[in-house]
C-alpha cells in the first residue's frame, strides 16, 4: 500500500481539460465531418485486479449476494457471483464529465434490490471543472439516470472513507439521504433520486478541514455530513422510518439524530468530542449504534482514535475501544456487524501503516476483543490468518521486510469493512491497493486459522501514465500511478510483478529502442532513491541509473533507435543525455520539455516546450528549435513513426488555446495540422491494416463534434471512432498505442480504469481469419448464468463439429420474447428487432475441428426470458445442447 493516493486527475489533468487554444495552421483546418462508428471492437482490460483505494463496499440488505464497491477515482463495481469478479459500471462516463468516475457514496435498494444509487464528483475545488451529482439504476447498474446538483462531491478528497453518505430510507425506498461537503449541508430526496433539495432544519454544515492553510482548497474542504443510518426498528413498510442517525465533520457536534423522520434534528446528547465519527451503524435487534472515530478525516492519517456503543433506547454511551486512546497510534474507521449473529462486530485500524493495520473483532457487543495479530515475543508476530495472494503475487510489492512488517500486509487505508448480511463467513475489506476477503470468518472465534485472499478480479484501478507496445517481447509494458506499472506478457493474465529495482512510487514516461527491444527505460517518482531505470531484457529486470544534480521527479525520458543512447527531461533540472551511466546536460532545449526519439536514426531526440518543437542529431547533446506555433498548453503528445525517419505526429493543446493534430515528415521541421480534428491529446500506432504500408494510427481526439477513441488506417485522412458511448471510460487523455504485431489492437490509458485495450473482428474487412465464415457442423450450449429483473447475463459455447478448422465464424439466433442484448465480450454483437448475431472478434476466430469457441454477455427482458430455440452459422442450424 502507499502513502499517497495519486492525484493525476488534478492540477495535470485539469490543465488538459481546461486549457484550449486559437488553432495554428499551416493548412487550416477544414471544416469537422462526423466520423463513422465502428461496432466491432470488444474491449478488456489489461489485467491487473485493483491497484487503487476502494474506500466502500456494500451488500444488499434483501437479496444475497449482491453486493457493490465505490472507488475513488475509478467507478463503481457489482459483485458477480457466479464469477466471482466484479463488474465495471460506469464505463459510459465521458470525457467532460470525467470527474464523475469519483464515487464518494453508494446505495442499494432493500425494498427493491433492482434499484442502486451513486453520488459521484472527484474534487470539489477547481481541479474538477464540473458539478457533482447522483446516478440512479434500475436494472443493477446496467443503465443511469442522472440528477445534476448545483454543488460539488468530493470522490478523491480527504474523508472519502468515511460514510457511507448517499442512504435509502429501508421502509419507504422513494426517500433518500445525501451528505455533502464544503458547507452544502444535508439534501434529500423524495422520488427515487429524480430531484434533490436541502434539508433545511439541518443547521450544522461539518465544518472539519484537514488543513485550513492549504491554498488549493484540496485539504482545507469543510468535510461536511459524512454519513446516514436508519434505524429500521422505527418504521413500517410504506411509511418513511421514524429514527435517522447523521455523522457530522465536527469535532464537538459529531453526531445527529431524527425522530421525526427528518423533520426536525437534535445533537445526541451525552456523545464523546475531540474526534470524528467515521461510520455509525446500527445494530437494530441489539439496540446499538457503534461509530468508530478518528483525529482526522483520513485515508492516509490518523493519530489517534476510539470506538463507541451508543443505546438507543437508554441514551447509554459506553467506551468499547479495543486499544486504550493512550495506546492508540491511529485512528478507527472500517466498521461492521453481523446480520447473522447480533453481537458480533469489527472495526478496523486503518491508518495503521506500521508494522501492519489492524482488524478488531467482538463477539459481545464490544465489550472484549481479539485482534487479527499479535505479538508472540516482539518483534515477532502471531497471525489468526493467512495470506494466499497467488492470485495477485504482485500485493507483496517484492518485499522483503524485517519482523514485525510482514508481506503481503493485511493493509492499510482499510475504511471499508463488511461481512456478508447472508453469511456470516464471508467478509471483504477494502485497502488502498485491492479488496481482500475471506469465506473462513468465524474460524477466527475457535482460534483457527483462516485465509483472506483478494477478492478484486474485475475491478482495474490503475491510473495510466504511459504505455509501450514493443515489437518484440512482451506485448504491453505500462507506466502506472501509485504501483510503478507492469510488462504483460499475458493480457489475461495479472503479471507477477510490478516494476521492482527501483520500485518507483508511480511511473511517469517509458520507452524501449525502437530496433533493438530488449533496451527499455523508465522514469517516475521515488522518495530517497533513483528516479530513472533501464532493462536489457524487456523490461523483465531492472536497474537503477544515476540522477544528474538536483532532479525531484520523473518527468520523461527516450530511448534512442538502437539502445546505445537515452535522453531524460526530468523534474528539477534540465534535459540530460547518457548512455546509461553519467548524465550530460543537452544545451538548446528548456527545463521540463517532453522528449522522444526518433524510431530510426539512434542519434535523433526530439522535444517540445511551450509551443517550439526542437530536434538533436547528436543523441541529445545539442538541440535546435524547429517548428513554433505548436500548443502551449494543455497535455502535449508527440510520437515517431517506426521505419520512417522523420515522421512525427503531435497531439495536445487546450479549449482556450492552440488545439488538434499535427504532422511531421521533415524531422520537425515544419508541420501540418491534420484537418478535421478539432480537439486530440494522444496519438499512438499500431500495426498497418491488411494491404496498407502506413502504420494505424490511434488517438483519443474529438471529430466531427465527437468525443472518442479513433483510427486511421489512411495516414489520418479519414478517421473511425472505434469506441461507443457505453465505453468511454472518463479520461483518456493520458497515452494510447497500438499493437506492432495485432492490427486493430489497441491500448487506451484511463484515470482510474486501468489499462484498456480493444480488439477488432475487422481485420481486412472480413470475420477476423481472412476466409469466409463457416456454415453449420456445430453445436450450441447457451447458459443464463444470472438473472434479475428485467435484466440478465448468458454465457454461449459454440462448438465446431466438422471436420475443418474455422478462421472465423457468425452466429446467430433470435428472440421473440423481445430480449436485447447489452454489452457483449468475446464476441462482437449486432441486433436487428428480434434478430441477433455474435461475431468473432480478432484474437478468437480459429477454431479447430472439436473446439469451442465461448462468449458472454448482459441483456434486458420484459415480461418473459426463455432460451432461443435454434442457433445458425452461415445460415445453416447448429445442434443445440
Amino acid at each position: 500500500m502507499r502513502r499517497s493516493r495519486h492525484l493525476l486527475a488534478g492540477l495535470a489533468l485539469t490543465a488538459g481539460l481546461l486549457a484550449g487554444a486559437a488553432p495554428h495552421v499551416t493548412a487550416a483546418p477544414a471544416p469537422a465531418e462526423p466520423a463513422a462508428t465502428s461496432a466491432s471492437y470488444t474491449w478488456k482490460n489489461a489485467r491487473i485486479d485493483g491497484g487503487g483505494f476502494v474506500p466502500g463496499i456494500v451488500f444488499n440488505r434483501s437479496e444475497k449476494n449482491l453486493a457493490y464497491a465505490r472507488t475513488d477515482i475509478g467507478g463503481a463495481y457489482r459483485w458477480n457471483q457466479a464469477a466471482s469478479s466484479w463488474t465495471p459500471l460506469l464505463d459510459h462516463i465521458g470525457w467532460d464529465d470525467w470527474g464523475h468516475t469519483g464515487v464518494v457514496g453508494l446505495a442499494t435498494d432493500s425494498v427493491d434490490p433492482d434499484r442502486v444509487y451513486a453520488a459521484v464528483g472527484t474534487y470539489t475545488n477547481d481541479w474538477d471543472p464540473g458539478n457533482g451529482a447522483v446516478l440512479r439504476s434500475a436494472d443493477r447498474g446496467a443503465t443511469w439516470q442522472r440528477a445534476d446538483l448545483p454543488f460539488k462531491l468530493g470522490g478523491n478528497m480527504p474523508g472519502r472513507g468515511m460514510g457511507e453518505r448517499l442512504a435509502i430510507d429501508p421502509h419507504k425506498n422513494s426517500v433518500l439521504y445525501l451528505g455533502t461537503p464544503s458547507g452544502n449541508g444535508l439534501w434529500r430526496s423524495t422520488d427515487s433520486g429524480a430531484t434533490w433539495s436541502k434539508v433545511t432544519s439541518f443547521t450544522n454544515p461539518g465544518g472539519y478541514q484537514q488543513d485550513p492553510t492549504d491554498t488549493s482548497g484540496y485539504n482545507s474542504d469543510e468535510q461536511g455530513i459524512v454519513w446516514v443510518t436508519f434505524d429500521e426498528s422505527t418504521g413500517t413498510a410504506g411509511r418513511a422510518t421514524s429514527t435517522i442517525y447523521v455523522g457530522v465533520g465536527d469535532k464537538q457536534n459529531a453526531v445527529y439524530r431524527s425522530t421525526d423522520a427528518g423533520a426536525t434534528w437534535t445533537r445526541l446528547p451525552g456523545q464523546p468530542t475531540g474526534y470524528l465519527a467515521h461510520k455509525g451503524v446500527l445494530d437494530a435487534e441489539n439496540g446499538y449504534l457503534y461509530l468508530a472515530y478518528s483525529d482526522t478525516a483520513g485515508p492516509y492519517d490518523g493519530g489517534k482514535g476510539q470506538v463507541w456503543r451508543y443505546a438507543t433506547a437508554t441514551g447509554t454511551w459506553t467506551d468499547i475501544s479495543p486499544v486504550a486512546e493512550a495506546d492508540t497510534y491511529h485512528g478507527f474507521s472500517g466498521l461492521t456487524v453481523d446480520r447473522q449473529r447480533p453481537g458480533t462486530v469489527m472495526v478496523s485500524a486503518y491508518s495503521s501503516w506500521y508494522p501492519d493495520t489492524q482488524l478488531f473483532r467482538s463477539t459481545d457487543s464490544g465489550g472484549t476483543w481479539t485482534r487479527a495479530w499479535d505479538y508472540s515475543s516482539y518483534p515477532n508476530r502471531a497471525n489468526r490468518y493467512t495470506m494466499d495472494v497467488s492470485s495477485s503475487p504482485w500485493l507483496t510489492w517484492g518485499g522483503n521486510p524485517a519482523p514485525p512488517e510482514q508481506t503481503p500486509k493485511l493493509g492499510w487505508m482499510t475504511e471499508a469493512l463488511e461481512i456478508d448480511p447472508f453469511d456470516s463467513n464471508r467478509m471483504m475489506y477494502g485497502t488502498g491497493a485491492t479488496i481482500y476477503g475471506t469465506t473462513e470468518l468465524t474460524r477466527w472465534d475457535t482460534g483457527t486459522n483462516f485465509t483472506i485472499r483478494p477478492m478484486v478480479q474485475g475491478l482495474e484501478e490503475t491510473a495510466v501514465l504511459d504505455l509501450a507496445s514493443p515489437p518484440s517481447g512482451a506485448p504491453l509494458i505500462s507506466a502506472l500511478g501509485d504501483i510503478g506499472g507492469f510488462r504483460h506478457t499475458d493480457l489475461t493474465k495479472v503479471p507477477p510483478m510490478m516494476f521492482t529495482g527501483p520500485n518507483f512510487t508511480s511511473t511517469t514516461s517509458v520507452d524501449f529502442a525502437e530496433t533493438k527491444p530488449a533496451a527499455v527505460v523508465r522514469a517516475g517518482h521515488l522518495d530517497g532513491g533513483p528516479r530513472v531505470a533501464f532493462s536489457t531484457d524487456n523490461g523483465a529486470s531492472w536497474t537503477g541509473g544515476q540522477e544528474p544534480a538536483g532532479v525531484t521527479g520523473g518527468g520523461t525520458v527516450a530511448a534512442g533507435a538502437d539502445g546505445t543512447r537515452f535522453v531524460w527531461s526530468p523534474e528539477g533540472t534540465g534535459v540530460h543525455t547518457g548512455t546509461g551511466g553519467a548524465w550530460t546536460a543537452s544545451t538548446g532545449i528548456p527545463a521540463g520539455a517532453t522528449v522522444e526519439s526518433d524510431r530510426v536514426d539512434p542519434l535523433t531526440f526530439y522535444g517540445v516546450a511551450a509551443g517550439t518543437f526542437y530536434a538533436s542529431t547528436d543523441g541529445g547533446r545539442t538541440f535546435t528549435a524547429r517548428a513554433t506555433g505548436l500548443p502551449a498548453k494543455g497535455n502535449i503528445r508527440f510520437k515517431a513513426v517506426p521505419g520512417k525517419k522523420g515522421d512525427i505526429w503531435l497531439a495536445g493543446g487546450a479549449t482556450d488555446a492552440t488545439y488538434g493534430l499535427w504532422h511531421s515528415t521533415d524531422g520537425g521541421a515544419t508541420f501540418t495540422r491534420v484537418t478535421g480534428v478539432e480537439q486530440a491529446d494522444t496519438i499512438g500506432f499500431g500495426k498497418a491494416a491488411p494491404g496498407a504500408t502506413y502504420p494505424a494510427l490511434y488517438t483519443s481526439a474529438k471529430i466531427g463534434g465527437v468525443r472518442g477513441i479513433f483510427r486511421s488506417t489512411d495516414a489520418g485522412a479519414s478517421w473511425v471512432r472505434i469506441n461507443d458511448d457505453a465505453h468511454q471510460w472518463g479520461w483518456t487523455g493520458g497515452a494510447i498505442t497500438g499493437d506492432p504485431r495485432v492490427y486493430g489492437r489497441v491500448y487506451v490509458s484511463t484515470n482510474g480504469r486501468g489499462v484498456i485495450y480493444g480488439d477488432t473482428a475487422e481485420t481486412g474487412g472480413d470475420n477476423g481469419g481472412g476466409t469466409e465464415p463457416p456454415t453449420g457442423a456445430c453445436k450450441v450450449a447457451y447458459k443464463v448464468t444470472n438473472q434479475w429483473q428485467g435484466g440478465f447475463q448468458a454465457d454461449i459455447t459454440l462448438t465446431n463439429t466438422s471436420t475443418t478448422a474455422w478462421t472465423g465464424w457468425k452466429l446467430g439466433w433470435d428472440y421473440p420474447a423481445g430480449q436485447r442484448v447489452g454489452q457483449m465480450w468475446n464476441a462482437t454483437p449486432a441486433q436487428s428487432g428480434t434478430a441477433v448475431t455474435a461475431q468473432n472478434v480478432g484474437w478468437n476466430g480459429s477454431v479447430a475441428a472439436g473446439a469451442s469457441a465461448s462468449f458472454g454477455f448482459t441483456g434486458t427482458w420484459t415480461g418473459t426470458n426463455p432460451a432461443p430455440a435454434a442457433f445458425t452459422l452461415g445460415g445453416a442450424a447448429c445442434s443445440v445442447a
